[in-house]
């Protein structure tokens, strides 16, 4: 697929299914992702993969963390559960701080929004469907520590992965003269 086409034709897909990428294939997601912009090499990127069993598990905490929230009703404690399984697979961004005099901690989690990016493009170029979530599941100490995490690392956002099922999304066809000024 050409590079180009490849960005202005990738959309989150609004429903996933199997297959979702092989092992083989996901080195070379991995490596993409490990791609992105960096600053002095710190390497403050990393990916958990979840699919089969992990799903399983990370539902679990999901659902363990709805229990510390006060008054969570039921259907929302559900959706909360339920949200692992709406891919066959997932990787959850992770980004470790790294104390550096150059390199503030935004610019790291940036480096790590790139890779995200880069997985996306990769998926896209291979014929798979990636959706990004964040919310309550993102930036959160329960979910961090449940995850084996340190003090330092942070979870970032959760790419949904698999193969798009049903209708693409519209791209919108947007005028760049409402985004872009000129010094």
């Amino acid at each position: 697929m050409d590079a180009l086409e490849n960005i202005l034709n990738r959309v989150s897909a609004r429903k996933l299914a199997e297959p979702f990428p092989s092992d083989d294939e996901m080195k070379k997601v991995y490596k993409a992702a490990l791609r992105a912009p960096d600053h002095a090499w710190l390497r403050t990127s990393s990916f958990i993969e979840v699919k089969g069993e992990g799903l399983d598990k990370l539902s679990n905490i999901f659902l363990d963390f709805g229990k510390t929230i006060p008054n969570l009703p039921d259907d929302i404690l559900k959706k909360y559960t339920d949200a692992p399984y709406r891919a066959p697979m997932i990787i959850i961004l992770v980004n470790t701080h790294k104390e550096h005099p150059k390199v503030p901690s935004i610019e790291q989690k940036l480096s790590t929004a790139a890779a995200a990016q880069n997985i996306m493009l990769a998926l896209n170029a291979m014929n798979y469907s990636c959706i990004w979530r964040t919310g309550k599941m993102a930036f959160n100490e329960v979910i961090r520590d449940a995850l084996g995490l340190s003090n330092e690392q942070e979870v970032l956002g959760y790419l949904y992965i698999g193969t798009e099922v049903g209708d693409k999304k519209k791209i919108p066809n947007l005028d760049i003269d409402n985004f872009v000024s000129y010094l």
